[in-house]
């Protein structure tokens, strides 16, 4: 049997919170996924996320023709949509309690901070790993790594929770415990299995 894992690395959107973007974002910008992912200017979310560039420039660079954005709408947009998953926070919470480890290993820009003020996710966890902070984006090996090497603790004694395959891959990769998120209740069972709850 495997130790129990000593860390805790969960990502954010789409794991613990609602991912506005597909939603609320789309929404405000009046466009369905299929428009917004052939009119986007896809580079310029890399840049933000990696916190090579501000909010004001990703929103000039937003569209690959360059058309102008509403800022301020599409913020408000997003921090109005973001939530808890159901269930996610009084998970966490538990977590919490029993003294369980757990750092945020997110891919997104400085609206992190906004998540932050309206959800106060670090009550139970760490917003340690950021990639607008890191400079670094999943599923770069990297990412894994330096956030291990800066824990301590060796890359399996890791549990890494996150909701796309890809990035799940990069972290099963550099010999990390990996559980694809798909809900609370999945993720719930194989805490118990690993004897972290």
């Amino acid at each position: 049997m495997q130790p129990i894992p000593q860390v805790l690395l969960l990502d954010v959107m789409g794991t613990l919170v609602h991912d506005p973007s597909y939603r609320e974002g789309l929404d405000f910008l009046g466009l369905s996924l299929e428009e917004f992912l052939a009119a986007a200017d896809r580079e310029a979310w890399g840049a933000f996320e990696r916190g090579e560039i501000d909010e004001e420039a990703y929103f000039r660079r937003m569209f690959m023709d360059r058309r102008p954005v509403d800022g301020d709408g599409l913020r408000q947009a997003l921090v109005d949509g973001y939530r808890w998953l159901d269930g996610m926070e009084e998970l966490v919470m538990e977590l919490s309690a029993a003294g369980v480890k757990m750092h945020a290993l997110s891919n997104y820009p400085r609206w992190y901070r906004r998540i932050e003020d309206k959800l106060r996710l670090s009550r139970y966890l760490r917003w340690s790993f950021v990639s607008c902070e890191t400079g670094r984006r999943k599923p770069s090996p990297e990412v894994y790594l330096d956030a291990a090497a800066t824990l301590g603790v060796a890359t399996s004694d890791c549990l890494f929770v996150d909701d796309r395959e890809k990035n799940c891959a990069g972290a099963r990769g550099t010999g990390m415990r990996v559980w694809r998120f798909e809900g609370v209740e999945g993720l719930r069972e194989e805490l118990r299995r690993q004897a972290v709850l």
